[in-house]
This record gives C-alpha cells, structure tokens and sequence, in this order.
C-alpha cells in the first residue's frame, strides 16, 4: 500500500505543473498517509460483537450456589430463583442480576486477546452488599473457587472497590504495589512486582484510584487482556494492570493463562448490566502501559 501512494504521488506530481495544484495533492498526500499509518498500528483488528442481544441469555449459561449456608448448589442452568433475567430500564435492555444467592453468568465461548466493555448500575435491592465482579480467563469448572465460579481473574466490581484485582480459585500473576499506611498492597505502576496468588495470601491486591460514578449511575467498565497482561478501565481510567497471568496446576506449577470464558457474579446486591460487547485487539495500547 505504502509503495503504491509513493509511485501515485511522483505521477501526480509530474502530470501537474501548476505549483498550487502540487501543494494540495502533497497535503492530501501526508493526510492520507497519516491515516493509513494510524489505521496500521491500532490495536483494534475486529468489529465489535455483542454478547447480549437484549432478548435472552443465548450465549450464557448460568450456575447457582446454595439457597442457604449449608445447602447443595442449585447447579447448571437451573435458575429457580430467576437470578437472571432481561429487563427493560432507561429506555433499553439490559441483564438483570438479582444478588440475591451467590450465582454466576458465563459465557459458552472462551476469549483470547481482547477489548471487553460493558456498562453496569446498581439497583435498589441489597441483600448484603453492592457487590459483583467480572471474572476473565475462566476455566475448569463451576465451584473451583468460592463454591460456586470457576477459576479465574476477578476484576472486582464491588462498590468503593470498582478496579481490584483478585485471584478466584487457583490462578497467578505478578503486580507492581506499594504498601499503604493500613498495610494494604495497591496497584502502583512505580511499586515492585509481587505475585498475587493462594499460596501467599496476596490474593487481592486494591485499585491505585477510585472512579466510581455515585450510585445509580451507569459505569463503564473496559478490559483489554493481551497475551499475558491485562488491564482495568473504569470510566475511562486505568486503575489496574496485571502481569504474568497464570493457572495452578497440582497446587505447584504455573502455567501461562492467556484466555478463558467470561463471568459475571450475582453476589449481594441488585446489578443492572446493559451494552456488553468484545472485539479482537493485537496488542494493548501503549498509552495504557506507560
């Protein structure tokens, strides 16, 4: 292509003698140029595909904890307490999921190197607290992790904590914090990397900033995972990036974890989730990683 505008442009400019005429063809020349060289290096190879159709949960399926303590799990696409459903609010569809049991929502498909959004808002019902997450590079099976989802990374979405990365069941990966003055690792870009993982207890480790919108509010939550590294953006805002993600395999060896399935938690309050979408990237911008 490059070649091309280069033999178009030396044509052009010996078919025109007209000076002023040069000049213009040059400046569209180097704007054209831009834009292709632009077009090149972006992240983005795919459009958008949307993961909810606004009219059930085609491409989901749904898993169910215990009604109570001590109970057997209410298991596989057995709903009985309609945990999850489609609603109308704002003017549009959106997924609803009631809180109500642990339960989670997972998508039949697995994803590798991908931009993941999707905008959510708190309901009025809370049954213990506003909380929920978004589990990526799921894998195995349902209950691996807390009795009910499958391993995974948790991009945490309860509320104060939108932004956390946490270790669901027998993953790994390495993060760069610092400690606060409560004794609290934070995501720190500046920070050493630890490895956030069972074995160590450093299962979770907190947001460098909060951008939450006040309750009631849609948020905008974005994942761009490459490779082995993914990152969080809430509103905008990286407040997260994980490296070296990785499996647990017989309690003792890493694996690398690059892709997996996608979850999202019904685990204590009322969540409304609408304009879930994925499009296929090769690579995570560098503005992000700087």
């Amino acid at each position: 292509m490059v070649k091309e505008l280069v033999v178009s442009f030396f044509y052009i400019c010996f078919k025109f003698k007209n000076s002023a005429m040069k000049r213009t063809i040059y400046v569209l020349f180097i704007i054209t140029g831009i834009i292709l060289f632009s077009s090149a290096f972006s992240p983005i190879r795919e459009k958008w595909k949307s993961l909810f159709n606004g009219k059930d949960l085609s491409g989901w399926v749904t898993y169910a904890g215990p009604k109570e303590k001590d109970g057997e799990p209410l298991g596989l696409n057995n709903d009985q307490l309609k945990l999850f459903t489609v609603v109308e609010i704002n003017g549009g569809k959106a997924l609803r999921i009631s809180g109500e049991i642990n339960a989670s929502i997972a998508t039949k498909e697995e994803f590798e190197n991908y931009h993941f959004v999707m905008e959510f808002k708190w309901g009025e019902k809370l049954y213990t607290n506003y909380n929920s997450g978004l589990l990526y590079h799921s894998y195995g099976d349902f209950g691996a992790a807390h009795g009910v989802w499958m391993n995974s990374h948790e991009f945490q979405l309860l509320t104060g904590n939108i932004g956390d990365s946490y270790r669901m069941g027998n993953t790994y990966c390495e993060i760069p914090t610092l400690k606060n003055s409560e004794g609290k690792y934070v995501y720190n870009k500046k920070g050493e990397n630890r490895e956030s993982k069972p074995q160590t207890g450093l299962v979770i480790v907190a947001k460098d900033n909060d951008y939450e919108k006040p309750k009631g509010e849609w948020n905008k939550i974005e994942l761009y995972c490459y490779g082995r590294t993914s990152v969080h953006v809430v509103n905008g805002n990286v407040n997260m990036i994980n490296f070296k993600s990785g499996k647990y395999v017989d309690g003792e060896i890493v694996e690398p974890l690059s892709k997996g399935k996608i979850q999202i938690q019904s685990e204590g309050g009322e969540l409304f989730v609408r304009n879930i979408k994925i499009r296929s990237i090769d690579r995570i911008p560098d503005e992000f990683l700087k």
